[in-house]
């Protein structure tokens, strides 16, 4: 099997579109990219059985026969090829009662996104025929400070690759961030429930300055109604708080830093009331509303169920400003994995709120060959696969504009080289035949309006001699230019006579 592309995949599926079954007898497949082959072969097996059924003897001879042969090949293969496989199959004699049973297999250019079996009076060619439009892709994002999505645009379909979350809560007041408030602290009195606690009070707390255990006032409290909330348990306590309350925790070089409810995971170390590492066991998140309390203490911090807390606003909006510049981090990291040898790709679109996109494009966190791609940055309040799509939506005129500037520059190269080195030029049929015999074309344009059996036969010369092939449209003044010029043409390797 061979990797069909261009204009020997477009020969192709003008065969198989050329076919028509008299019956619903002409059998299409389609196996993804990455799917195992022998399932599908397991699936066509049933299919025989339900073949059976058919009325008619010749449709159910053909359909029988089509399906067997598929089977067979199927059989015959390793594994599935890289991008996929299409197979087609049917009896295309056009003559009634005569056989005629033919297979076709193809591994497409691109990787295939659709598993299908139809069984239908047309082969399915759509999947393919939308390949042969693509020769560029383009990489998307949207992202907002606590949500993003990675995309791909591969002609006109647009494709989610990832979604990612920072763990940066929403916006909150000084005193937004909570705890059950059957949460135990410890005051200088003795253990308190958290509802209990009055401004003024003193709380055990842990003083960073002087790196000791204090008791500090109680400056603030508040109360709140949240719609979700986390539940941190270890093996000695369980504390239920808002998924935007701030714990203290140990990194791997024994460091102190801090991090949200919503941003823990089981290998952070929380810090109890001996200044001791304490594992966590689960985190449970929970979506029922819930009754909150929080307080805030000169300190900034406090323990709570014997796991060192904090609420100081100066100190939300520091780590909200740190857990942004990580989750920014983490996106340039995706996308360089994604996008940064990805083939055809021509550009990056990045929409989002003003000023979150800007502050990730003009912070350069993208590595410099995807930062130089960046055609189009564009206002957008959703960060998800709706986003993508209106970021395509609202994108158009620039990936317009990029394939007609590609064409202008292709164009504007071919008549400068023209007027000033005509013997590296050649625009006669005959003398651009010539030439590519020769093997002397670097490149070979083609106007879409140009002969289509003239440009196929120069096309496949091209091919054969590693000749780039341009097609130009007659959409911009220097196509129409080149159409009326003759419509074909070349810049060549060296001069000919």
């Amino acid at each position: 099997m061979v990797k069909l592309e261009g204009d020997v995949l477009a020969e192709v599926l003008d065969i198989l579109e050329s076919h028509k079954g008299r019956h619903t007898e002409l059998i299409t497949v389609y196996v993804s990219a990455g799917y195992d082959a022998n399932a599908v072969q397991k699936q066509l097996e049933g299919e025989i059985s339900t073949a059976k059924n058919i009325k008619s003897t010749g449709t159910r001879k053909n359909v029988t026969e089509a399906l067997e042969k598929i089977i067979r090949y199927l059989k015959s293969l390793n594994r599935t090829p890289e991008n996929g496989l299409a197979l087609f199959a049917g009896n295309v004699s056009p003559t009634e009662g005569q056989d005629d049973l033919r297979l076709w297999d193809i591994e497409p250019p691109l990787p295939l996104k659709i598993r299908m079996y139809r069984c239908d009076k047309d082969f399915v060619t759509q999947p393919l025929r939308e390949m042969l439009d693509i020769d560029e892709v383009f990489g998307l994002l949207v992202m907002d400070r606590k949500d993003a999505a990675i995309g791909i645009l591969e002609g006109k379909r647009i494709e989610t690759l990832q979604k990612m979350s920072s763990g940066v809560p929403s916006k909150v007041r000084a005193g937004g961030q909570c705890l059950h408030k059957s949460s135990l602290v410890e005051t200088d009195k003795g253990l308190k429930k958290i509802y209990e606690i009055k401004i003024g009070d003193k709380l055990k707390a842990f003083d960073f300055n002087k790196n000791k255990i204090v008791f500090t006032k109680v400056k603030n409290k508040w109360e709140n109604i949240r719609k979700s909330y986390r539940i941190i348990v270890t093996h000695f306590d369980t504390i239920i708080c808002s998924n935007d309350h701030t714990f203290f925790v140990k990194d791997e070089n024994n460091k102190i830093k801090e991090i949200f409810a919503g941003a823990l995971t089981l290998n952070n170390l929380l810090i109890n009331s001996d200044f001791d590492n304490v594992n966590i066991d689960s985190i449970i998140e929970n979506k029922q509303q819930i009754e909150l309390i929080d307080i805030e203490t000169e300190e900034g911090n406090f323990f709570a169920n014997n796991l060192l807390v904090h609420n100081s606003s100066q100190r939300f909006h520091r780590i909200t400003e740190g857990l942004t510049k990580e989750f920014y981090k983490r996106i340039a990291d995706e996308m360089k994995t994604l996008f940064y040898d990805r083939p055809k790709l021509k550009g990056v679109l990045i929409g989002g709120p003003i000023p979150t996109k800007d502050e990730f494009i003009d912070g350069e966190y993208l590595p410099t060959k995807l930062q130089s791609l960046i055609i189009a940055r564009k206002d957008l309040g959703y960060a998800d696969e709706h986003g993508l799509k209106l970021l395509v939506e609202s994108s158009q005129d620039v990936l317009a504009s990029q394939g007609i500037i590609k064409e202008k520059k292709l164009l504007e190269k071919f008549f400068n080289t023209l007027g000033k080195n005509p013997g590296l030029v050649v625009y006669k049929p005959d003398d651009v035949r010539k030439a590519l015999e020769y093997g002397a074309v670097e490149i070979l344009v083609v106007s879409k309006s140009f002969d289509k059996n003239i440009a196929k036969e120069l096309k496949e010369i091209a091919h054969n001699t590693s000749s780039e092939v341009e097609i130009v449209s007659t959409e911009t003044p220097e196509g129409e230019q080149f159409y009326n010029l003759s419509g074909i043409g070349a810049i060549l390797r060296f001069a000919i006579n």
